[in-house]
């Protein structure tokens, strides 16, 4: 990206979902998807900032015209939301625990120690 020699967070992750995917593991490549994904919804500019549309004479034509610039997210903000994810996770197989669904708790914590072990490859 920036000439960077390391790797950053959101790398790290693309990387090991490919190699997750190769391996056909399931869960891991569930846990990244969804990690990925909700960087992906973060760079989204918020509604209320998109231009509203005028005269069509005024509209921008071409490939992209309509597209909106994402916001720029920075390696600590990367790192904030994956934490999240974590911590959502472990809320949820903690809830999964209580009603007596212990195998699908396990599911679930595995798939944040998929993510833990990145967070603790980028200290």
């Amino acid at each position: 990206m920036s000439g960077d020699p390391t790797p950053g967070l959101r790398d790290r992750m693309g990387a090991a979902l490919t190699s997750s995917m190769k391996a056909r593991d399931r869960l891991a490549v569930s846990a990244l998807r969804s990690a990925l994904a909700r960087v992906s919804n973060a760079e989204a500019v918020h509604v209320d900032s998109v231009p509203r549309a005028g005269a069509i004479e005024d509209a921008r034509v071409g490939a992209g015209a309509a597209d909106a610039t994402r916001r720029e997210l920075t390696e600590a903000d990367v790192r904030g939301i994956v934490e999240a994810e974590v911590a959502e996770h472990d809320h949820a197989a903690q809830h999964l625990s209580d009603v007596g669904r212990p195998d699908d708790a396990a599911r679930v914590t595995a798939q944040a120690d998929v993510l833990r072990e990145l967070l603790a490859g980028s200290d």
